[in-house]
């Protein structure tokens, strides 16, 4: 008796087709088992954090907020890197210099008489928070996400966590060469980046709040995300088609809660015509 196979002349065609296409990629059977020793790897590593939103409806301030804290996971994370090595004072203007470098810097300077000081502290403290949060990844996706401008100084600090004397020699540079400002908002929205591996919106981005423009904007530039669309999102893409129905439902609902500017402001459509139809009838 012999055993029947399943092989074919067509499964055999379509197994080279795929064969062909992976040849592209992976050219050699060096390539080959690099890339399945990278992904064997990969898969061993701490899963990426991801951050779920839903029901933003157009509200950017409190949108933006929410992901540059990733729903306190930037917290969270001080809190387990310093724990009682600092007060909670100190955490908590940590984590605002995090969300908001920029404005907190401001501040800072106007505080500080020993800014250098603060400059030296500081930095120290977000390179150990940006190394916990680039742990979980590989150091090629950590070197993809870094700023170009400070890529190297980045990996240099991030890459070796034991050489102190190392690393206090490359933040006091940077202190020196009058780069420290521009150094931390680099960190910090490195950390912010790191925090969220992927993240999904799950439904409804328009409607009510004055910026679901705004939002759409934010994550046409964030690095990782997708969306299931909301009756709310959909009513809209409806009215920006050209929908007769839509389009009065839209406007409706953009009177009903004073959200105008959306429409003027953020797809410039003048509505000074619909006015004066609207004194005229």
């Amino acid at each position: 008796m012999t055993a029947q196979s399943n092989i074919t002349p067509e499964s055999i065609v379509g197994d080279l087709r795929y064969l062909q296409l992976l040849s592209r990629s992976f050219p050699t059977i060096a390539d080959a088992s690099t890339e399945i020793i990278n992904l064997e790897a990969i898969l061993n590593l701490p899963k990426g954090t991801e951050h779920f939103l839903t029901d933003i409806h157009g509200e950017y301030e409190a949108f933006q907020h929410v992901l540059k804290n990733a729903s306190g996971a930037v917290k969270r994370k001080v809190n387990e890197i310093f724990g009682n090595t600092l007060r909670e004072a100190e955490k908590k203007e940590l984590c605002t210099l995090i969300y908001y470098p920029e404005e907190k810097l401001q501040l800072v300077k106007a505080r500080e008489k020993d800014l250098d000081d603060w400059y030296l502290i500081t930095l120290n403290q977000l390179v150990k928070v940006c190394q916990n949060v680039s742990s979980k990844y590989t150091r090629s996706k950590v070197r993809k996400s870094l700023p170009a401008e400070f890529s190297y100084i980045i990996q240099e600090l991030s890459i070796e966590p034991n050489k102190h004397d190392y690393i206090n020699v490359i933040i006091s540079t940077i202190i020196t060469t009058k780069r420290a400002d521009d150094f931390i908002i680099a960190m910090c929205n490195l950390i912010q980046r790191l925090t969220i591996d992927s993240l999904h919106i799950v439904g409804d981005i328009y409607d009510r709040g004055p910026g679901a423009h705004i939002i759409m904007d934010t994550l046409c530039n964030y690095h990782n995300f997708d969306i299931q669309w909301g009756n709310h999102d959909i009513l809209w893409m409806g009215a920006a088609s050209g929908n007769d129905s839509c389009i009065a439902n839209v406007i409706r609902m953009s009177m009903r809660y004073g959200n105008l500017g959306t429409l003027e402001d953020g797809y410039g459509i003048n509505l000074l015509p619909l006015a004066t139809f609207a004194m005229e009838t």
